[in-house]
């Protein structure tokens, strides 16, 4: 009789954006090198996510600098073992509402944050969204996403783009996770509607 072995089901690997505890460490000690690596993995995830909120290439990457910043000044926060990206798009969304209640904020200054960390947002931030099969398609996309609500918006981008599961958009959203779903739902239907002949929405 064949019975089940230790190595039938092999352990779950744990997601790619989970922090170590010795990265953790270096970060919290300020080291360069893991800030720019830090910073070089996931800018482009973030800038993708503010573009598609933003509708705007210059104010993305703006608002892209400030959330690393922000991320730098409130690293202590975050917990070893834990997902980057849930708690790096929780960081974008306060930096993108807060945008919006300032009617005239200063720009985020880009030589402070060579002075004080040492390290900046490059231009390559943009790929990601670049990286659409063609400008005309991508054009057609983001005008798409600007007639959304803002939290429909946010919650389809979060769901098809960033993958994030219903229970992490509801966290993130701070509503209940059958909202975060009626919300995804919802603002799937009216893409599908609004991009009939393109297949960026699954």
């Amino acid at each position: 009789m064949e019975t089940l072995t230790d190595t039938t089901f092999p352990p779950p690997t744990a997601p790619a954006d989970v922090l170590a505890p010795e990265l953790h460490a270096r970060l919290l000690a300020g080291d360069e090198d893991a800030w720019f690596n830090f910073v070089s993995e996931y800018e482009g995830r973030i800038y993708g996510y503010l573009y598609r909120l933003e509708g705007n290439s210059e104010d993305a990457l703006d608002l892209t600098q400030e959330v690393f910043y922000r991320a730098w000044r409130s690293m202590r926060t975050f917990r070893a073992g834990e997902r980057v990206m849930p708690w790096l798009f929780q960081v974008a969304r306060n930096t993108q509402i807060e945008s919006h209640r300032r009617k005239q904020h200063a720009r985020f200054s880009l030589e402070e944050a060579r002075e004080e960390i040492g390290f900046e947002v490059s231009s390559e931030a943009r790929s990601p969204v670049q990286a659409a099969e063609s400008s005309q398609a991508q054009d057609r996309v983001q005008r798409a996403l600007m007639q959304l609500a803002p939290e429909s918006r946010e919650a389809v981008v979060l769901r098809f783009v960033e993958d994030l599961t219903y229970d992490e958009i509801a966290r993130l959203q701070g509503v209940a996770t059958g909202t975060a779903k009626s919300r995804v739902f919802r603002a799937k239907e009216q893409l599908a509607d609004l991009l009939a002949d393109v297949s960026d929405v699954h």
